[in-house]
Parts: structure tokens; sequence; C-alpha cells
């Protein structure tokens, strides 16, 4: 991964932490531990575009 990449995340995720972090935290992660958690936080995101099947669906929590 381009360390570029990671440093603009790192200082995207200080700027802005997520709920429940702290700057602090996000400064101290490893950079495999920062693209976990972009990706987590991310990985949703393209399905806002697409349109989900018809049909009937259980949902169990």
């Amino acid at each position: 991964m381009d360390q570029k990449y990671i440093d603009e995340l790192r200082q995207k995720y200080i700027k802005s932490p997520p709920e429940g972090m702290s700057p602090k935290l996000v400064r101290s992660m490893t950079d495999s531990d920062l693209l976990d958690m972009h990706y987590f936080i991310t990985e949703d995101d393209d399905l806002c575009d697409e349109e989900f099947e018809e049909g009937f669906y259980i949902y169990i929590f």
C-alpha cells in the first residue's frame, strides 16, 4: 500500500476520529489496523447506489 495514502487516511481520522476513538488512538494505530478500520467504515458505501433485489428477507439480530 502507498505510504502517502496511509498518511492521508491517518490525518483524516486524526482530524475527525470515528465515534468511540480519540485522535491519540488513531495516531498510535499500526498502518494495518488503520487500513482495516477504514475498510470496515467504508465497505458499504458502494451499496448506496445499487438497488436491492426484490424478495423476502429475514433479519436475525
